[in-house]
This record gives structure tokens, C-alpha cells and sequence, in this order.
């Protein structure tokens, strides 16, 4: 694929996931110097930290949008105080049990929005991870998988039967 296709595919993704998502703000976590921050970002703001990625041949070889923090992004987030410090990197190791992006869920669902987490499989489109003010919001940690080409076809698929 040439820079001009991914970046194509890139922005087709974007656009779909915008249109289908039942969150309307996303709260983004990072680790920085050993320390843990989130900031809060509308899905136009979001696309700046999203990469286009591919999953392995053994796993299909589809096209999948990630969340990704540059360093330069993370030292930008930190000096301009966008980014809010939540605790230590080491709170991501929390519950052996769970991988950094559900302990960072959890951490976010019960520091920040005042509930207790229980780890669930709703799908992006139904509702975002957490309500704040009545807002629905993604939560997603550095590196995660925000969507994929199959399941974006999944959902578009459903909504044109409906």
C-alpha cells in the first residue's frame, strides 16, 4: 500500500468509526516517566493519535485503527497540562489478571467516574466504557486496538439489514 492508500484507509475507517461509536468523548491513558496520565479528547481531536495498523496474516492480515501516543505527543500532553496525572506506571499491574488497558479501565471507571468496574464485552457502538456528566466515553490506553476493517463491516452490515 502506498502513503496516499493508507492514509485513504486510514480517514474511511475514521469517518465509519465516527459514524457507528456510542461514545462522543474519549479519555486516553499514556505512561510517561513512570507515571500515569489520561487526557480527554472528541473524536476529531482522537484522530491525531490514531495509526493505521495491520493484524498478522495468521489472524486475517485486516486493516485495524490503534490508539498511539508518540513520545513528542506525550511530552506536548504533559508541558501544556492537557494530560492530568492519574498515579504511578505501576498501577497498570495492578490486577495480575488483567492487561494494562482493563487495569487502566478499571482505574479510570473507579477513580474518575466514582463506579465499580466490572469487566464487560459491550460493543463500542452500544454505549462508551464509562458516563461522565451523562456523556458516553471510550476509554482506551496507549497502543490498544480502537477498531478493525471486519468489525466495522460487521456493524455497517447490521445497520443496512435493519
Amino acid at each position: 500500500m502506498t502513503m496516499e492508500e493508507m492514509e485513504a484507509k486510514k480517514v474511511e475507517m475514521e469517518t465509519k468509526y465516527d459514524m457507528v461509536s456510542g461514545a462522543h468523548t474519549y479519555l486516553v491513558g499514556f505512561a510517561h516517566h513512570d507515571r500515569l496520565y489520561y487526557f480527554m479528547a472528541n473524536f476529531a481531536e482522537l484522530t491525531a493519535y490514531l495509526k493505521l495498523d495491520r493484524a498478522s496474516s495468521k489472524r486475517g492480515g485486516m486493516a485495524k485503527l490503534r490508539v498511539r501516543v508518540s513520545s513528542e505527543q506525550r511530552h506536548l500532553l504533559v508541558s501544556s497540562g492537557k494530560a492530568q496525572l492519574l498515579g504511578t506506571a505501576d498501577l497498570l499491574e495492578a490486577e495480575a489478571r488483567y492487561n494494562k488497558g482493563e487495569n487502566f479501565e478499571k482505574l479510570v471507571t473507579e477513580r474518575i467516574a466514582g463506579e465499580r468496574w466490572e469487566k464487560d464485552n459491550k460493543p463500542f457502538w452500544e454505549c462508551g466504557d464509562i458516563r461522565l456528566g451523562g456523556i458516553e466515553v471510550q476509554v482506551k490506553f496507549d497502543n490498544a486496538e480502537l477498531t478493525n476493517e471486519k468489525t466495522l463491516g460487521r456493524r455497517l452490515a447490521m445497520l443496512a439489514a435493519a
